[in-house]
């Protein structure tokens, strides 16, 4: 199990690609970051390598705008100008953004699609995981779609109206069908049916610098 630590930090990032660029211009790089790589460095020294600081090298200027987790693989933006930042930045506080991802999961969803709308909040007695907490959680909510079934698992698209941490990872667990591979929330046979964590960053769609509404995707690899 690949978990990070302060103590001792288990980290084994993958090196090729080293970095993927799906698209550049003068105010934004659109980049697809590998699952096993942080987004952004640790605080331990052995977490330094990260999208951000491999992306830094050639781009100094570079600001991380979103950030996935380090077993999500997917769309990351990173801008090239603070004005660039700014306007993409408060679309992602403004829920103005919209996002999708791909994920496989645990048994068989009987009905197409759904809406998860269960407060989050960070599980004090095992961080960083996160729980469902209706007294003093906050607002979460996932919309899903079933794309197709198969004899244990079942591929869905989702869209998280939110932007709470392992908000998709808590919400499929909380409605019994947890993802594949997920070091955090899956157990024996699900947590055994992959060796990374079935979640990607597919599509992202906002509203560009230049005033141009624009989507990014980033093909699923699994």
């Amino acid at each position: 199990m690949n978990v990070l630590s302060a103590d001792s930090p288990v980290y084994n990032p993958p090196l090729e690609p080293w970095v993927t660029i799906r698209h550049r211009d003068r105010d934004i790089l659109v980049l697809d970051k590998p699952s096993g790589l942080l987004s952004v460095p640790g605080k331990h020294p052995a977490l330094k390598d990260s999208l951000a600081t491999r992306v830094q090298r050639d781009f100094p200027q570079a600001q991380m705008i979103n950030r996935l987790d380090k077993d999500t693989s997917g769309l990351v933006l990173m801008s090239l100008n603070r004005k660039a930042h700014a306007a993409i930045a408060a679309q992602f506080e403004g829920r103005t953004t919209k996002k999708s991802y791909v994920a496989v999961v645990w048994g068989i969803m009987e009905e197409d699609e759904g809406l998860i709308d269960l407060p989050l909040a960070i599980d004090p007695d095992n961080k960083p995981r996160h729980r469902v907490d209706h007294e003093g959680g906050k607002l979460a909510q996932t919309r899903w779609q079933v794309i197709e079934r198969g004899s244990d698992r079942t591929r869905v698209r989702l869209f998280p109206l939110t932007g709470r941490t392992h908000q998709l990872r808590v919400h499929m667990k909380a409605i019994g069908h947890v993802i594949l591979g997920d070091e955090f929330y899956a157990e024996g046979e699900a947590l055994a049916a992959s060796d990374r964590l079935l979640l990607h960053a597919e599509e992202l769609s906002f509203r560009h610098p230049d005033g141009s509404d624009v989507t990014f995707t980033a093909p699923c690899p699994f």
